[in-house]
């Protein structure tokens, strides 16, 4: 297990970027991502596994990443990983606030939440389960669908959550050719779910 201090002034950055967001409920808009370093939910789909060891990825202070931030026109803040609750927040959502910024977070719900959020996205994984005290204060719930089995799971979660919450289903990018077409038909068939599609690996944005 990776051990990442919870008290730290300094956050693993291991990259952040201005693009559009990809995926789920904020799709299609521009947004600053910042991710941070540090992860042992290990997915083996990951697509960035690099992220996983945070002593791989430079310490940044919250002004220095809210600083790099602001040198974009954008008010919509994206804060994922690795697994970004491996950190305690309260800083980094406080400074990114000051600044404007209207900030999302993405997360396995593995680790306790810190942070002020205006949208929160958890996308639970086998792997390393969710909090139960996570899940409801989700605003949208992002199942990434491996297997034909990955509804029922999906299923389990989608009751857990506040009656509001957005759900989606995602196709697992390398398979998304066969998988995507099982997540329509179930769809039609439970309407209370939508399709996550990510549009930034179509499109070959970052």
């Amino acid at each position: 297990m990776i051990s990442v201090p919870q008290n730290t002034a300094v956050l693993p950055v291991m990259e952040a970027f201005y693009t559009i967001q990809g995926e789920g409920f904020h799709q299609g808009k521009a947004a600053y991502f910042i991710r941070l370093g540090g992860c042992d939910v290990g997915c083996i789909w990951c697509d960035v596994k690099e992220s996983w060891d945070p002593e791989k990825h430079p310490l940044k202070s919250t002004r220095e990443i809210v600083d790099e931030s602001r040198k974009f026109p954008v008010s919509l803040a994206v804060v994922t990983g690795g697994e970004p609750l491996m950190h305690q927040l309260d800083g980094l959502t406080t400074t990114l606030h000051e600044a404007g910024f209207y900030i999302c977070l993405e997360t396995s719900g593995a680790y306790p939440m810190s942070g002020d959020w205006d949208w929160i996205c958890i996308s639970p994984k086998k792997f390393k389960a969710p909090l139960p005290e996570n899940l409801p204060m989700g605003d949208e719930l992002k199942v990434v669908i491996y297997h034909k089995t990955d509804l029922a799971w999906a299923e389990k979660y989608a009751a857990q959550m506040k009656q509001d919450c957005k759900l989606y289903l995602q196709p697992e990018w390398g398979k998304a050719s066969v998988i995507t077409p099982l997540i329509v038909e179930y769809i039609k068939s439970h309407p209370k779910w939508e399709l996550s599609l990510q549009i930034h690996k179509y499109i070959g944005v970052p």
